[in-house]
């Protein structure tokens, strides 16, 4: 059996991965940094994964030129534009940035990610001019983490070694930003993994997608898709260790832990809440109902009230159009019942149980449909007035 270690910091720890960030004047605070590189001294097998949003930003354009599974070496992170909906001149300032890296740097494939304000093209003499405040050589995964954040409170860094059955171990860690705009189809944010683990390459994309599917297509903020969403998966093979089972557990943990770390983060929210739909007809209805709840205005803003109206969480599983009955249905907050066909109003003993449940931080919101066996799980938060001042200041 493996076992599975959490170090402190992120990239750095990683063999042959090194990481900067640094302020190239696109943040006003020269303190706060808004590029960051992230490089190995090998090439490394590289699987990508993208937003479902039709207008794809030009980084993610240019990526997709080099196919599903390619090498590459370097990664550049600029923060505040997403060089989105700025056609093919987008592309075009990707590739003179990414022709303009030092010489001695012998870059491959290079790539770059953006985040930001879209629209508008980069500006790429700022960009270049910051060249020179880098350490090429540095394992600064803090700087890193925190150049590419936006509306996010607090950096999103994890690393984990694994040490396998036959006694070999390899690392993986992951940077990654987001709290707005957070939408299961491809939730809005970067994520950044870097391993040494010598994972064949016909292996990556299975289980980078298996990963996702279970993290980050699985939380919802607001409901809403950015133009820039990736989640890339570099790995260098420089500690010459594997194991299929032992890799996709530490690549689905990475990740399901990243993506409640976004949930927690989410402009303006307060608590985080756990969708269950089980007895569903299949899994896809299931996910269908579970989606709905994590989505839904009324059921966030509820949460937000602290209001165990399970009316709300009704009337979401009945608009989803899956197949229901309001005889069969049950909900429960935590393991409390707040509504079957036998319990329709809330005594005051509930009630004021349920109200208690609502003020944790974390919950769950399960809901036993009675009819198949499909089930599923999807995260979400609440929606405060933070989210409104927020978003409505995004570009002041």
């Amino acid at each position: 059996m493996f076992k599975i270690f959490s170090l402190k910091g992120g990239i750095s720890n990683v063999e042959g991965f090194y990481c900067d960030g640094v302020n190239a004047g696109l943040r006003p605070d020269p303190k706060q940094g808004d590029l960051a590189f992230i490089r190995s001294e090998t090439l490394c097998r590289v699987c990508a994964l993208y937003t479902e949003n039709r207008f794809k930003a030009a980084p993610i354009r240019h990526a997709m030129r080099y196919g599903e599974l390619f090498e590459s070496d370097f990664l550049l992170v600029n923060a505040k534009n997403a060089n989105a909906m700025t056609g093919e001149k987008g592309i075009e300032d990707i590739e003179r940035i990414l022709s303009m890296l030092p010489s001695d740097l012998e870059v491959h494939n290079p790539l770059m990610s953006s985040t930001g304000v879209i629209g508008y093209r980069l500006p790429v003499q700022k960009i270049v001019s910051a060249f020179d405040s880098f350490d090429w050589n540095a394992k600064n995964s803090d700087a890193a983490a925190r150049a590419i954040m936006t509306t996010d409170s607090f950096k999103k860094e994890l690393c984990f070694e694994v040490e396998t059955e036959s006694g070999e171990s390899f690392r993986i860690a992951a940077i990654a930003k987001g709290a707005g705009m957070i939408n299961p189809a491809m939730a809005t944010m970067l994520c950044f993994i870097c391993t040494d683990a010598d994972i064949p390459a016909d292996e990556m994309r299975g289980a980078l997608e298996r990963a996702v599917k279970g993290s980050f297509n699985r939380i919802s903020v607001d409901g809403d898709m950015s133009t820039n969403d990736t989640v890339l998966l570099m790995a260098n093979g420089r500690s010459g260790a594997y194991d299929r089972a032992a890799f996709s557990f530490a690549l689905e943990k990475i990740c399901f832990e990243l993506a409640m770390m976004i949930l927690e983060d989410g402009e303006g929210s307060s608590k985080v809440v756990a969708f269950e739909v089980n007895g569903a007809a299949n899994d896809e209805e299931a996910a269908r109902a579970a989606v709905n709840l994590s989505n839904s205005l009324l059921v966030k803003t509820a949460l937000f009230g602290e209001d165990p109206n399970w009316g709300r969480i009704a009337s979401t599983i009945g608009a989803s159009g899956i197949e229901c009955d309001e005889e069969r249905l049950a909900i429960y907050y935590d393991d409390l019942l707040v509504y079957d066909s036998e319990h329709r109003e809330l005594d005051s003993r509930r009630e004021e149980a349920a109200y208690s449940i609502m003020k944790k931080k974390s919950f769950k919101i399960r809901c036993e449909l009675g009819i198949g066996e499909g089930s599923y799980t999807a995260y979400g938060c609440d929606l405060s007035y933070d989210y409104v001042r927020i978003n409505a200041e995004y570009r002041t």
